[in-house]
């Protein structure tokens, strides 16, 4: 039996030729592991997009390997591993390994599920630092103890300092800290107008080969998936990239909340995807945008407002959730029991924000923050849905999609099931915030103002119960307690209607 020193496990979310992995790693002693294993698309049944994402990057990551003269013990979808305990089993009756090795995973279930099946053997894994992410763990560890409450833009503003990003002298470029009160313009009526145009990656012979193997082998997932158009190396995702910052960033500043009908890129990156994937690498992110910034091609709000979503949002995403590790799932701070509406998997909704945003993502796989937060999310968290429901279908549809950054996005900021520990408040808002900041509303059935009767739009009803259902909560939040003092201030007959029709609502929901 061939002997491997050391079997390097890489998981679909680690696909960096940077990793750590490669700092001590012999080809002609040492062997890379792959697995493309059902499980992980099933446990909690994925979108097409979103796996053929992953089996195209891992496939095409692999051959990038093998070119390089590197052993890849790959398992594909037709060697039926359900798990990945079967297809390490499988691997040790090839080879003779001396020891395991592994980047941290991006998700805590992966880590357990792995640790469980090492010591069930009675072998041992070592776990290694991912270098992908700017910081790590232990940095976010020693930052956490010295706060009542950690927030990101305290977070965000030491990072800035700490590791010299888009400062001058030692303060923040420009003068201020963040251009946030500059990334909130809505198109108006007249719309965004000529938008710049964007990169659609056709299939390759890879990707053709595993949009095959998923019909045959996963028949059951959800969505869209002839037309996949997401890069699935470095190559295109540095394409991707580039694109971005030549063509949008400029326009990302300005309309980054801004949504509109049948656009979903509009002034966009999209390169979460390869981000989480790690195909593309953070600081290399960050510096293309300064570097465009320097060559004043893109003004100071654009970039920083792009800037604070990675070294920001993301650091203290991904420092969250594993400072927190298996407790996410364990919080529902506001008690919400519904269940998630079918139309979440159908797009099926007369309520044309969330067709639009629900069908966009069944069809792409993907949403832009926004619509997460103030669309999907935010009619899950005004219906009460139970955060584990809402938590699979996030995890389940979304291309960027892994553990370490949907959790702590979807249950804290959303969801506010944490009970504030991402967030400071809940994220609540009526259909006035959707119409301001889209155009959905203008060929929709239901009227964004109207809280009551037949045509009150189901998020206006919806936040005025839930303003009164959690109102000792939001008294108590200086930025929310004025819509309490707004619902008691209405008249009895008008919180009686909004009551009825909420009552009309939960009994209705899927034919909304």
């Amino acid at each position: 039996m061939p002997e491997v020193r050391h079997l390097y496990l890489v998981l679909g979310d680690q696909l960096n030729h940077s990793s750590i992995i490669w700092d001590n790693f012999d080809p002609g002693i040492d062997m890379v592991w792959m697995a493309e294993v059902s499980r992980e698309s099933t446990q909690i049944t994925s979108s097409n997009q979103r796996t053929v994402l992953f089996l195209s990057a891992m496939r095409h990551f692999a051959a990038e390997l093998k070119k390089k003269s590197i052993s890849v013990c790959y398992f594909k979808l037709s060697d039926k591993h359900e798990n990945f305990e079967s297809a390490l089993d499988a691997v040790q009756k090839k080879f003779r390994i001396g020891s395991f090795k592994c980047v941290l995973p991006g998700d805590y279930r992966v880590y357990g599920e792995l640790e469980k099946y090492f010591r069930k053997k009675k072998l041992q894994i070592e776990w290694l630092e991912d270098n992908h992410f700017i910081t790590r763990p232990s940095e976010f560890r020693e930052w956490m103890q010295s706060r009542k409450q950690p927030r990101m833009e305290h977070w965000y503003r030491y990072l800035r300092k700490d590791r010299d990003i888009l400062m001058d002298n030692n303060k923040p470029e420009g003068g201020k800290w963040n251009y946030d009160k500059e990334n909130r313009k809505a198109f108006g009526k007249a719309g965004p107008g000529k938008l710049p145009g964007c990169i659609k990656f056709k299939a390759d012979i890879v990707t053709k080969s595993v949009i095959q193997d998923i019909k045959k082998f996963l028949p059951s997932l959800y969505g869209n998936i002839e037309d996949f158009q997401w890069p699935v190396t470095r190559k295109d995702a540095l394409r991707e990239l580039s694109d971005f910052i030549n063509h949008r960033l400029a326009g990302f500043g300005d309309y980054q909340d801004a949504m509109w009908t049948g656009e979903y890129r509009l002034y966009h990156s999209c390169i979460s995807s390869s981000l989480n994937l790690k195909l593309l690498d953070p600081m290399e992110v960050i510096n293309s945008a300064i570097s465009a910034y320097q060559k004043k091609r893109v003004p100071l709000n654009a970039v920083e407002g792009f800037i604070r979503q990675i070294l920001g949002w993301r650091e203290f995403i991904r420092g969250l959730y594993w400072y927190n590790r298996d407790k996410w799932l364990a919080t529902n701070h506001l008690g919400a029991k519904r269940s998630l509406p079918d139309f979440y998997w159908s797009g099926q909704t007369n309520m044309v924000c969330m067709k639009e945003c629900l069908r966009q993502v069944i069809d792409t796989g993907y949403g832009h923050h926004i619509q997460r937060l103030m669309v999907t999310g935010l009619f899950s968290l005004l219906y009460g849905v139970k955060p584990e429901e809402i938590h699979e279908w996030y995890l389940a549809m979304y291309t960027d999609a892994v553990a370490w950054v949907e959790v702590p996005n979807t249950l804290g900021m959303s969801q506010y099931s944490d009970g504030g520990l991402v967030g400071s408040k809940p994220y609540i808002a009526s259909g006035a915030y959707i119409n301001r900041m889209s155009n959905y509303c203008s060929n929709c059935r239901y009227q964004p103002g109207k809280a009551s009767g037949e045509a009150a739009c189901p998020f206006t009803t919806l936040f005025w119960k839930f303003v009164e259902n959690h109102q000792i909560l939001l008294a108590n939040n200086p930025r929310l307690a004025m819509q309490v003092r707004n619902w008691n201030n209405k008249d009895a007959s008008e919180q009686k209607a909004v009551r009825e029709r909420t009552t009309w609502l939960l009994e209705n929901i899927e034919s909304l």
